[in-house]
């Protein structure tokens, strides 16, 4: 069920001017933008449109040049390193396509993580980790390290450690992209549910528009403006 109260992201006239010395890059061109809570959304465009700029700018990773980024009603952009770094750690969740997990720590330290760095309590700690492990079904593969588990493994376990601080968007960036077909279609499934069954904001990047398909909603990018938003009506769901 989406909620078009308040919107989780709202991004209002942003720009994006990186200054390369004599020559100014304009990655963003005044780029309005809601995303409204329980919505799945794909950002798809060729390399070079926008969308790994846009990513950062979502994620609270970059600022925008020009314009203002809200997050759940709060505008970010003005906000010091030390509240941002807590914003992301508590309202996005993060599942890149190279896993970005910690190769000395194992599943459940990679999963524990980051709710040791915000300060949960040690036994709501265990108990939330307990029941990720459960959900995307590495629970007995609790104890093993990075190199001893497949591409899906790793994916997975970064799925359960974006959802362990229980943000309110899951911020995926080609979350397919290192995983074969098989592979790609069982972490897409689990984001899928992630959307249906647990009405996470699901925000998708990606080049290909097959995967965009998932999404209700498909955001194209070309030359850092929004060339076309539109709903999905033939949005594909489980496979």
């Amino acid at each position: 069920m989406i909620n078009k109260g308040i919107p989780v992201l709202e991004l209002r006239n942003v720009s994006k001017i990186y200054d390369l010395g004599q020559v100014k890059v304009a990655a963003l061109k005044n780029i309005n933008l809601k995303i409204f809570e329980g919505e799945f959304v794909s950002i798809v465009g060729a390399s070079g449109s926008g969308k790994s700029t846009m990513l950062n700018i979502i994620g609270a990773l970059d600022l925008p040049t020009i314009g203002n980024v809200l997050l759940d009603g709060v505008d970010i952009v003005n906000l010091p390193e030390s509240k941002l770094a807590r914003i992301r750690g508590k309202k996005i969740g993060f599942i890149f396509q190279t896993f970005n997990l910690y190769p000395t720590l194992n599943v459940y330290e990679n999963i524990a993580l980051s709710m040791k760095i915000h300060e949960f309590e040690e036994t709501e700690t265990n108990t939330i980790a307990s029941k990720l492990m459960k959900l995307v079904g590495l629970d007995h593969r609790e104890t093993h390290m990075p190199n001893e588990l497949s591409g899906g493994e790793r994916q997975r376990v970064a799925v359960a450690r974006a959802l362990s601080t229980n943000p309110s968007m899951l911020l995926a960036d080609e979350p397919t992209g290192n995983l074969d077909s098989k592979t790609g279609l069982d972490i897409m499934n689990l984001i899928i549910d992630l959307n249906i069954k647990q009405g996470k904001t699901i925000i998708l990047v990606t080049h290909d528009r097959e995967l965009a398909r998932y999404a209700n909603r498909i955001i194209t990018l070309k030359d850092g403006q929004i060339l076309s938003d539109e709903k999905n009506s033939s949005r594909r769901t489980r496979t």
